[in-house]
């Protein structure tokens, strides 16, 4: 069955299309068939592997707001086995042109219904607020990976998108689990990184990722390259870091509906 993980956090500036791209490119390094939905109209996903979103005749706009089919509007990737539905500013505008939709918030799930089976993992990189192109991103996936930064304001948004993917699941996707939490941006010098680390794992338990995504200018110098990292610098220590995350991310199994509670 495949596999459809969104990366979410509300929170902007904390590594989630990092998260997104580094997840997406390890997992078809490892041989599976792997698609990355680009669904943030700032489309970093999309520059970041190398796709110039100025020069695009179709995108996730297209399939969301005009039913465009994924299969016409994907594009190869860098990497090999990842396909890419890119993203430009154009999606900025499905935000108000979706209101008035029939089904408004089930549309991206329909668009991934009719090429599902053509890959074995799915991603979604998820704009950085609650708005439609979020709420369809939960509806469409299985699984909802958080890339979390290790400082204090980041434990309050966190509670609040806990409590958005349980709204989520009670309306529209019942299926809907919480996979992993990713702790990232982490900064061994401070104490502050290392307290919220151990806040995270005391209240979530096995849900967090025992790997820790350090701070790495490695890391922030990659989209300026239009690579992921695992191409651009794979000795980094950003590069094995993602390496190790991925591996935690593809042991798991889907197995009922995660919620907090359930490492507590």
């Amino acid at each position: 069955m495949t596999r459809i993980l969104a990366i979410a956090n509300q929170k902007g500036g904390v590594g989630k299309t990092t998260t997104a791209i580094s997840v997406a490119t390890n997992v078809a390094l490892a041989g599976h068939r792997t698609l990355l939905v680009d669904a943030d109209p700032q489309g970093n996903a999309t520059t970041g592997l190398g796709v110039n979103p100025r020069t695009l005749e179709s995108s996730t706009y297209n399939v969301v707001v005009q039913q465009l089919p994924i299969s016409a509007a994907r594009t190869a990737t860098i990497v090999d086995d990842l396909d890419l539905l890119p993203a430009n500013l154009d999606l900025a505008g499905a935000e108000v042109e979706l209101v008035p939709m029939f089904s408004r918030e089930l549309r991206l799930r329909s668009a991934l219904s009719l090429v599902v089976n053509d890959y074995d993992y799915v991603l979604i990189d998820c704009p950085p607020s609650l708005g439609m192109l979020t709420v369809n991103s939960l509806a469409a996936a299985h699984e909802v990976v958080i890339p979390l930064q290790c400082e204090y304001y980041a434990l309050e948004g966190l509670g609040q998108l806990l409590n958005n993917v349980d709204l989520i699941r009670q309306s529209l996707n019942a299926d809907l689990e919480v996979a992993a939490i990713v702790l990232v941006m982490y900064d061994a010098r401070t104490r502050l990184a290392e307290q919220v680390a151990d806040e995270v794992r005391t209240h979530f338990g096995d849900l967090v990722c025992r790997a820790v995504v350090p701070r790495s200018v490695r890391l922030s110098e990659a989209p300026s390259y239009g690579q992921p990292i695992e191409l651009y610098d794979p000795t980094s220590r950003g590069a094995a870091a993602y390496r190790e995350v991925t591996k935690e991310i593809l042991s798991q199994q889907a197995s009922g509906t995660a919620s907090p509670e359930r490492s507590s």
